[in-house]
Formats: C-alpha cells, structure tokens, sequence
C-alpha cells in the first residue's frame, strides 16, 4: 500500500523541523521549492505588503526577522517601535552627502587663483608663507614689546606689573592679629602697572564689608571724602562732581579697579600710577566713578590708600586692541588665500593660541613677560597636539573640497574661532561663572541663562541631527556620544569628587558633532575651537574632577558658627561670653577637619579643653582684634571699649579656630553709637 500524504509529511524533515520552530515560538521556514530553511526577513518590506500578501496576512511572529528572537520578552508595540527608530537613523539611502554650494564661486577663489598664478609652484608657496608668518611676527612682536614694557615713573622708578584683582588685605584673618601681616599701613608707596579690561573682573566668593555680602561683582570699597559731596548724605554720594578730590579707598579693594574709579587710568588702555598708604580712616563713601560704583562702609580701616595724581609718567599703554587688529587681519588673509586645510589651520590655530596667552587673557605668572611666555609655550604644545586630533577626526572631513567658498569659511569658520576666543569680552555678559550647582544656586540670573544655553544647544543639535541623519552618520554619532555620556555619569557618581566643566571640555565633548560641511557646522566648529584655544591658553588643561576644597577656593568652609552672646552692653563697653561653647562635632573625619552644621555629623557636648577646636576669633570691622585660646586658661568673654568721643558704630563676627586658621564667621553684629546692640542673623 502506498504511503498515504499525511504519512509522507509526517516524515519529511522541513515539515519535522517547520514542527519544532512552531514550538519554539521561532518563524516559520519556507519549505516551497527546497528543503533547506530559509527565514523571512523584515528587511525591504512594508507593513501594507505584509498585511496584504496574496496568501492571506502573514502572523506578526513570521513577520519579526531573526535578530529578535533574543528580544521576544519585549511588547511587539515596543519592537516595532524601536525598528523604525533603528531605520529612521539610518537615514536615506543611498546617503545625501552635504556639501556647500558657494556664493559667486569666482569672486571667492579669486585671490587662490591669484597666488596660483603668479606663485605657481609649491616651493614659491611656501617662500610666500614663510614671508607671511615672517610679516606677522615681527609686527606683533615689535608691538607687544612696546605693550609690556613696564616704563618709567619720575621719582618712583619703573611700575611693577600687578594683575586686576591685587589688594593690600586679605579677607577673614589673614592678615593676623590687629592686622600685623599686612602692615606697613602708612607712609609708604608703590609704583604699579595696570592690565586692560580690569573692570571685568569681579570676586567669586563672598566678601563681607560690614553687613554686606558681596559677590559677583567689582570690589572697590571707598571713594571720594565725605566733605566733598554737596549731598546731605556724603555717605551714600553717588554724583560724578567729586572727580577734583583725591579719593580714599580701603586697603582690601582691588588697586586697578580703584584706579580706574579714581581715573588714575583708563579701562580701556590699563595704565600705571603710584599707591600711597594712608592708614586708618574713619569712612569710606560709596560713589560711581567711570562706571564703577564703589562700596560704602561707614565705620574705620586700620589700612586705606589712595592715588598719587598727575604724576609725569613715561607708563606704555597695554595695546591689546593694535594686536588684536594685526592678528585678525593676518589670520583673514590667510583665510582668503588659500585652500588647504592643512596649511590654514595650523597656522590659525598657532596665532590664536599665540594672541590669547599673551594679549587678550593671559594667565597669572607672576608678572614678568619670561615667566608668561614660559607658561604659554608649555600649555601649546599639549594643546597643538589635542588639536591635531580632532583636526584629523573633524576638521579636514569639514573643509575638504571647500576652495570655492573661502569667504564663507573666513566669515563662519573664523569669525567664530575669534568669538571663541575672545569670550572674556563676546561671552562676558552671561551671568555664569563657573558652571558648579553652588554657583548656579546663588548667582543672580545664572539659571535662567543656563536654561537659554541649554534650549539653545539643544536646537542647534537637533539641526546637527538631521544633517547627521541624512548622511548616514547619525547611528555612529549616537553611539559616540552615548560613550560620552556614559564617562559624564560615572564621573558624577565618584565620591569625595565634583565635576566641573571647563571651557576646553565642553569644546572637544561637542566638536565631532561639527564634521559636516554645512554653513551652520562651520559657525559651531570655529566658536568651539575658539572656546578649546581660550581656556587651554588661560587655564591650562584643568582637571574635570575637582575637590570639594579646590572647588570653593576661598569661599564658605561650611563650618560651624559659635555661639556668642553679648552679654552687657552699653555706650562705652560691650562684652561677649561663649560659655556655652561645648557643642561641637564628635567626628573629625568631615572635610577639612572642621564641624559642619549639617545633620550628617553628630553634635555631642564635651569638656572645651577636649574639643576640635582651639579658640575663637573675632573680627571688629572686618579686622580681627581679639583671640581666645582654650589652652590660655582665660575665661571665656572679652570686653571692648569705646571712647567717649567715638560716635560711629562697630562690626563684630565670630569664629572657632584651630591654631591660626578660623572657619566660617558669623553673620556682622552692630554695636550701634548709641549703645544698642543688634544681633546679627546667621
């Protein structure tokens, strides 16, 4: 008897293994024609196709291809979603390579086929470009010499160039005792010579004058004498008709800023003058000065000074803006002239590099033009070598091809290289200073500028995407910034570290993201390279990773505040009592050995003498006058008098101490003229 039909399928091996993958939950192979398994795939089919094939529709499970099988546990919604992201990523096909079409092509490449023509051999090139670099260096160098030399001052011999944030005092005690590290106090001068732009230049952490809390801003505390202003009120003067008086300025304001407000020199220009001590005064008046307004403090300073006028000084102008024009120029022409990459921006990115570290923001290095230059060449050469990475990576991919639209590239590429670099002035408005969540938190407008950038950055990449899309590159760049992202968190997660973002990091993070050749890709490419050339020339290759203690710098320790109380008060004396001094931190092992206020560390009362700490501080009018010691033996209070004669009111802030370091001060409490004594709020 012949096998029957069902027999014979129920033999045949595709209808045995077709058997075994309909258990499996696995496609359904083909037997039609062949024996051999053949698997459907998704690829080049549409859900129209499938849902209309001439057999009748086709499951969902014969229609996933092979590769999710692994995936099966996923919803089919959320597998096919995810197929069509993974498609749409892939962009069109073939791909749609960019390329820009240039503006009136023979007007832009004129001064290329110029050169070509009456400089047609590489060798004549390169003479033509040694003769250029030539040009260059010696102009600038002859210009920048005549910038940094220092001059001459009759009598008081030549300048000492200081930076723009310089004082005579420092904040807290640092100065010691009574003000003894800082002394002389009077009768005494000091030649100096200003920077330009010093007005910029503003304190980072707070600084307390007074009652007042300053930060982010100029720090010039003083001005003109009360007895010049023809307001009732010379305390408060804010008129401009006192520019005839010398005036005075606490020893702790920022000597160039102070000059500029005394109009000893020019903002502009910088310049140079002569500091003279005048010891304690009695007040400092605040008033507005050629776009200074200076801080008022209404009580006395062991240590002022003030500006020797009109004296006959030989002092160079700081000519960064003729350097600036010599090196804009020359790195235009360069621009315009020629058409290799290779050439254009190496010796761009060297006279960038060159015009920052030593004209438009150079580094603190001590003063002298030796140590400067020193310092810059060791940061170039780190620096060149980054660059030749992603010139390689970015770059050369970018402008490859790109001769006739050199005017595009001059106006785009380098206009926002210069941008870049110059971000003390084109980026000074934002109020952002550094990019840490302590300063976001308190400086005033800093977050909603950081969420303007973020908006804006996020539009920008979203054009960077559909380019990147449309040439195929976008699964690549994906996977390249979810590498990035992944470094960035496990950064954020390290202990005892913070991330901090700098200027160069944020430059190379987002530079692969410029590779194509777009008029808006190169806009971004310049304004990012600008921005890696400023802060590697100014602050060097800066780690990301920071500790708690570099980050603040000198600002707040977050240290425990003691408990003072003032005990008796009259107009003639006051006395202040910490008998209740006990509380302090049990643990030791907190950062930087202090007591935090916070509930992490446990607060434990224990004998003074076993205590962290060493004693208390205490500042009157932001100078300190008195230490207590526990190992002194004394009791624990201390009593200041007054004269009878003296009618202005004192500043008094505490802090513990341990040896001659002190923590965190108090909050200012007055001791009014009249004998009232008004606490200060913590």
């Amino acid at each position: 008897m012949a096998p029957s039909k069902t027999t014979d399928l129920e033999n045949d091996p595709a209808t045995n293994d077709l058997s075994r993958w309909q258990q499996d939950g696995g496609p359904e192979p083909s037997t039609s024609g062949s024996s051999t398994l053949q698997v459907r795939s998704r690829a080049g089919s549409s859900d129209y196709e499938d849902s209309h094939h001439p057999d009748g529709p086709i499951p969902v499970w014969l229609r996933e291809s092979s590769s999710s099988f692994h995936f099966r546990w996923v919803p089919y919604p959320l597998r096919h979603l995810a197929r069509n992201v993974a498609d749409w990523t892939k962009g069109p096909s073939p791909p749609e390579i960019q390329k820009i079409t240039p503006f009136f092509p023979s007007i832009q490449s004129a001064p290329v086929n110029l050169i070509s023509k009456y400089f047609p051999t590489p060798f004549h090139k390169a003479l033509l470009l040694t003769l250029f670099l030539f040009t260059w260096a010696l102009a600038f160098s002859l210009v920048l010499k005549r910038s940094t030399s220092a001059g001459n001052i009759p009598g008081y011999g030549t300048p000492t160039t200081i930076w723009c944030g310089a004082s005579y005092w420092s904040s807290g005690n640092h100065c010691g005792l009574n003000g003894n590290r800082c002394r002389p106090f009077d009768n005494a001068n000091f030649a100096f010579r200003c920077p330009a732009n010093c007005k910029a230049v503003h304190v980072l952490t707070p600084h307390t004058v007074g009652t007042q809390e300053i930060n982010y801003q100029p720090f010039v505390i003083g001005g003109p004498p009360p007895s010049s202003s023809s307001s009732s009120s010379a305390f408060n003067a804010t008129i401009d008709d006192t520019k005839d008086v010398t005036p005075v300025y606490r020893a702790d304001s920022f000597i160039c800023q102070s000059a500029i407000h005394a109009s000893i020199i020019t903002n502009t220009h910088g310049g140079c003058g002569v500091v003279s001590l005048r010891g304690q005064q009695s007040s400092f008046p605040s008033s507005t000065r050629n776009g200074l307004k200076s801080i008022p403090f209404d009580a006395s300073f062991p240590k002022s000074f003030s500006f020797i006028p009109s004296l006959p000084a030989t002092c160079h102008a700081d000519l960064r803006w003729p350097l600036l024009t010599i090196t804009v120029i020359s790195t235009a022409l360069l621009s315009l002239c020629t058409s290799s990459v290779a050439v254009f921006f190496p010796v761009v990115f060297t006279l960038l590099f060159t015009h920052v570290g030593l004209v438009s923001d150079p580094p603190l290095s001590g003063g002298d033009f030796a140590s400067l230059t020193s310092l810059i060449v060791g940061r170039f050469l780190p620096a060149a070598f980054v660059a030749a990475v992603f010139y390689r990576y970015t770059l050369k991919p970018q402008q490859k091809d790109l001769g006739g639209a050199l005017m595009e590239r001059t106006i785009l590429w380098l206009g926002g290289a210069w941008i870049g670099s110059l971000n003390n002035y084109t980026f000074a408005f934002i109020p952002i200073q550094r990019l840490t969540p302590s300063d976001l938190a308190i400086q005033p407008g800093a977050r909603l500028a950081l969420v303007i950038i973020v908006v804006l950055l996020l539009s920008i990449a979203l054009g960077q995407i559909y380019y990147l899309r449309l040439e195929g590159r976008l699964p690549k760049y994906l996977a390249i910034y979810l590498i990035f992202i992944t470094f960035l968190l496990i950064c954020v997660l390290i202990p005892t570290l913070n991330l901090r973002i700098h200027h160069y990091f944020l430059a190379l993070l987002l530079l692969p993201g410029t590779r194509l050749q777009t008029r808006p890709s190169l806009l971004y490419q310049g304004i990012l390279v600008g921005l890696f050339i400023n802060g590697t020339a100014r602050w060097g290759f800066d780690s990301i990773l920071q500790t708690t203690a570099a980050l603040r710098g000198d600002g707040p320790l977050n240290t425990l505040l003691p408990n003072v109380t003032a005990v008796a008060v009259n107009k003639a004396n006051i006395t202040f009592s910490w008998a209740d001094l006990g509380w302090a931190a049990a643990s030791s092992s907190s950062t930087a050995g202090w007591w935090t206020q916070a509930g992490a560390v446990k607060q434990t009362r224990a004998d003074t003498a076993q205590q962290e700490f060493d004693g208390i501080s205490i500042l009157v009018n932001d100078v300190e006058r008195h230490r207590w010691y526990v190992s002194e033996g004394d009791p624990p209070s201390h009593t200041f008098h007054r004269h009878d004669d003296d009618e202005e009111k004192q500043y008094f802030r505490f802090a513990y101490m341990r040896g001659s370091g002190a923590g965190d001060f108090t909050k200012a409490g007055v001791w009014e003229s009249n004998g009232e004594w008004r606490e200060g709020r913590n």
